[in-house]
């Protein structure tokens, strides 16, 4: 019903003689300069809804919600939206700033000669953490460990986040357990889950977006959460004058690393404004402001010199070569696999 009442307020008609862009994308994924300088350069308006995990949208698109012209969602679920043929072709004719993308993010598995797909963003799913408290209570800041060790938990009991995301959780949970992200051995999916429920009853919250308010009022201790988001924490903080410091490091187990497209949903009525805008996007001093007023890695080339050098020499936003190597990124999953994880995330949910 939400999905469908949705669809109908996306699908009224803007105001006569007045261009409008619908976005559906992340939470705090663009920043409000941006918006306005491109709202500027095509004399159009941008709405956006927003969504925290790629599972919500895409089961808000499978109900219904219909009328967007533009979509970011993360590479396995370009992958699950090509599978369900929602998506509509790129027209390359129309974006000249195409180049700039870094060849590394070219031709991804999700979509074989970016037909459908352009890079935006890249985040990691690692911990964020209060620098001072964990300090003083000796913690490693390193390791899964902190959040599914109870030796460590007994010392943060109340005050530790976690995603509210089956896929993220257990993929950190994988991780740390010595798995890849991508297996399909029912055992080590269910070694994974008796890990979380063992370590859930120490958890204050599962969270997509309230840890970062709270990491930075001093209220969570440590987070699960995105590159991004913690940078943001990281910001608040420091401009709020806290007397402690918000901190963000990959575990050395390794991580996911995602990396979130710009795609044309069949449904919008203007792709003609979608094409702008993805090209405004790939302007090497527009593409620079995810990173640099975001906290977002970038794909894009001609963004780099513009990227301020605290933040292009992070290794949690920018990861190093070697680093690389113990990321994963997520992958679609076959009908049998969803049914059997969907199992296991409710029960996790509701033990």
């Amino acid at each position: 019903m939400k999905a469908l009442l949705l669809a109908a307020l996306l699908l009224a008609a803007p105001a006569r003689g007045e261009d409008v862009l619908y976005l559906y994308n992340w939470n705090n994924y663009i920043s409000d300069d941006t918006v306005q300088r491109f709202e500027t350069s095509c004399k159009c308006r941008l709405k956006q809804d927003y969504y925290s995990d790629n599972e919500e949208m895409l089961a808000k698109l499978e109900a219904g919600a219909a009328g967007y012209d533009l979509i970011v969602p993360t590479g396995n679920a370009v992958e699950s939206l090509i599978r369900r043929q929602a998506l509509r072709p790129l027209d390359k004719t129309l974006l000249p700033h195409l180049p700039n993308i870094k060849r590394e993010y070219l031709d991804p598995w999700y979509d074989p000669g970016n037909r459908y797909s352009v890079p935006y963003a890249t985040t990691v799913t690692l911990l964020g953490f209060n620098v001072t408290r964990l300090a003083e209570l000796g913690l490693p800041t390193d390791s899964w460990a902190l959040i599914f060790e109870p030796e460590y938990l007994a010392k943060l009991k109340g005050r530790v986040t976690v995603l509210n995301s089956q896929r993220e959780l257990m993929a950190a949970a994988m991780r740390y357990l010595g798995h890849s992200v991508h297996t399909r051995d029912p055992a080590q999916w269910d070694e994974a889950k008796r890990l979380i429920l063992r370590a859930k009853p120490y958890w204050a919250t599962f969270s997509n977006s309230t840890y970062i308010k709270d990491l930075a009022i001093g209220t969570i201790w440590v987070a699960h959460g995105y590159s991004s988001d913690m940078y943001r924490a990281q910001q608040d903080a420091r401009q709020a004058k806290r007397p402690f410091a918000i901190g963000f490091t990959t575990p050395k187990e390794g991580a996911v690393l995602a990396v979130d497209n710009f795609v044309l949903h069949k449904s919008g009525r203007r792709p003609d404004l979608a094409h702008r805008f993805i090209d405004f996007m790939l302007d090497g001093a527009n593409a620079a402001d995810i990173s640099n007023l975001i906290g977002a890695g970038n794909p894009n080339a001609a963004a780099t010199p513009y990227i301020a050098p605290e933040i292009a020499g992070n290794p949690a936003i920018f990861p190093s070569p070697a680093q690389m190597q113990r990321l994963e990124m997520l992958r679609d999953l076959d009908p049998a696999t969803r049914r059997s994880l969907s199992r296991m995330w409710t029960e996790i949910k509701v033990r």
